[in-house]
């Protein structure tokens, strides 16, 4: 006879899946019991910092991150982290004990009542299963669908005296067999219509590509390239973005487009076709009204996501798998013959962006010898000091122009940010991207405020010895509402200061060692020796001035 648990580990091992990130209640300690040694406990102190991390972790390894999480209030904790990872497209099963069954219409103590419900609308499925003996296969249908397009968590209720009961052989064929199942999605778009498509870009006078963090996340990234190359496409890093799609340091790369109607338009102006690929059409905020896109010009969406296709205002949309359809695209063209574009494409650069969010340039240098220093300063020591195969996880949002102007992303999976608004994700995350891929430094730059959101994903990377290089460009306030306070025209808002905050002390309160940046000199020393060291986190405070905003 095998047991629930058994059957569930053996369908967990089948899949590569020995990583669990979980903070354990009562509710959880039967799937915990006899924890096996081939499998990984990552634990966290707070449930949002747990779904971070894992976050993270999916989004470095590309495989997908499994969650524990304690019953209702686990999962309430948790939620805004959910939200997040939902937004970022991550695939993740996220579980949660429940009360013994007995005991469950009762309503007794530490009961999920109605827990299907409670983690929705931000996870793609929500079950509890009717049987013990469905556990298996419920558990390999969460994995299919959370690896499926459109990516992103699902989650299990599973109460806890189900792990105890014991399968009969045909109940564990059962689970044998959902063990063995995979689910393959990803397939090119139709023929037909891909040499439509084909045909269009080779008409255009004028086309563009604009991608997305799914062309990273999907692996298309040298499919990009190529296709931008062969018909020589200037290439628009779609707005809000949490991966980066295509190769920043590349004479196409234009920049990222501003997040507002109006701007954006403006910036495509001149273009007849639009083609934007593994990104909504479009993520924007704040709001400045305008068209969606300049006069005569026309979209086409490549997306694995069914729901951007469906909501995007504007144009045509292909719903397939991005690597597969960019090949085929490209083999197209290019057996019609000839590779041309626009005469001056790669002119435009980057920082020729006109940005929606606060923009680095014009800030006053600092003086190398005093604190606090300006973010160019700061952010141009840190992409100066950093190796060239750094994991860079950003949550400094009024810093990421400075950000954008000094590092350049060139190669895949190397930058994660978050796409849903919230704060939290970038100090879990990075946790979670080390401990997915050790053979790559990471460095976070994360704000002071947005530090606070996940301050104890710190003991999580002092406990397991995680090297993670933490930048926290410190201004005492949150800028970025600062910002949105002025573009708004919303004065005299509150709680927008945050002084009082001793952050080397909280690093340290944590088993973290941390570091005060003097200067410019002394922060690009001190990241250089925490990036280039094995022996376990660090934190680094810099003390930056306010960015002057730009439109």
């Amino acid at each position: 006879m095998t047991t629930v648990r058994a059957a569930t580990l053996e369908l967990l091992r089948s899949r590569g899946v020995t990583t669990v990130f979980g903070n354990p209640g009562s509710t959880e300690l039967p799937f915990l019991q006899d924890f096996p040694d081939d499998f990984r406990y990552v634990l966290g102190l707070q449930e949002a910092v747990v779904v971070g991390m894992a976050d993270g972790y999916a989004q470095a390894t590309g495989g997908t991150a499994l969650v524990n999480l304690h019953t209702a209030p686990g999962v309430g904790n948790a939620m805004g982290a959910i939200i997040t990872a939902a937004a970022n497209h991550t695939p993740m099963v996220v579980t949660a004990g429940q009360q013994v069954r007995a005991m469950m219409t009762m309503e007794a103590l530490l009961t999920n009542v109605d827990a299907t419900v409670l983690p929705r609308p931000a996870v793609k499925w929500a079950y509890e299963p009717p049987r013990a003996q469905d556990v298996p296969a419920a558990l390999a249908r969460a994995f299919h669908l959370a690896e499926t397009a459109p990516r992103g968590p699902v989650f299990l209720s599973l109460p806890m005296d189900d792990f105890d009961v014991e399968l009969d052989e045909a109940e564990y064929a059962a689970a044998t067999a959902a063990a063995r199942r995979r689910v393959h999605d990803g397939t090119a778009a139709a023929a037909p219509a891909v040499e439509a498509l084909a045909r269009r870009l080779a008409e255009a006078a004028n086309p563009v590509l604009v991608t997305g963090g799914a062309v990273d996340a999907e692996g298309a990234w040298e499919a990009a390239v190529a296709l931008a190359e062969h018909r020589r496409l200037p290439v628009w890093a779609s707005p809000i973005e949490g991966r980066v799609g295509f190769p920043e340091d590349h004479p196409l790369y234009q920049g990222v487009l501003p997040p507002a109607l109006a701007p954006l338009a403006q910036t495509l102006a001149g273009h007849d076709l639009v083609l934007v690929v593994g990104a909504p059409v479009f993520r924007y905020y704040p709001y400045v009204p305008g068209p969606v896109l300049p006069d005569g010009a026309e979209l086409v969406l490549l997306t694995s996501d069914p729901d951007e296709a469906a909501r995007a205002p504007v144009g045509d949309a292909l719903v397939a798998g991005l690597r597969p359809t960019l090949e085929l695209l490209t083999e197209v063209l290019e057996k019609k013959g000839g590779a041309d574009g626009p005469a001056d494409a790669g002119a435009t650069t980057a920082s020729a962006v006109a940005q929606t969010a606060p923009a680095a340039e014009g800030a006053p240098a600092a003086d190398a010898a005093t604190e606090p220093m300006s973010a160019v300063d700061a952010l141009a020591a840190v992409a100066s000091a950093a190796p060239p195969e750094t994991v860079w996880v950003n949550e400094s949002p009024s810093n990421i122009q400075a950000f954008r102007d000094h590092v350049r992303i060139d190669r895949p999976g190397s930058f994660l940010m978050t796409t849903g608004g919230g704060l939290g994700f970038g100090l879990a995350a990075a946790v979670g991207a080390r401990l997915g891929r050790p053979d790559r430094p990471v460095v976070a730059l994360v704000g002071d405020g947005s530090a606070q959101y996940a301050i104890t994903a710190l003991w999580t990377a002092a406990a397991y010895r995680v090297p993670v290089t933490f930048v926290i460009p410190a201004n005492r306030e949150y800028a970025i509402l600062k910002w949105f306070g002025r573009f708004e025209n919303t004065p005299g808002v509150p709680g927008l200061d945050i002084p009082g905050i001793d952050l080397c002390a909280l690093a340290r309160g944590y088993g973290v060692p941390a570091h005060r940046a003097t200067d410019a000199a002394h922060l690009a020393e001190l990241v250089a020796a925490a990036t280039t060291s094995p022996d376990g986190p660090v934190l680094i405070v810099a003390p930056i001035t306010t960015v002057p905003p730009t439109l």
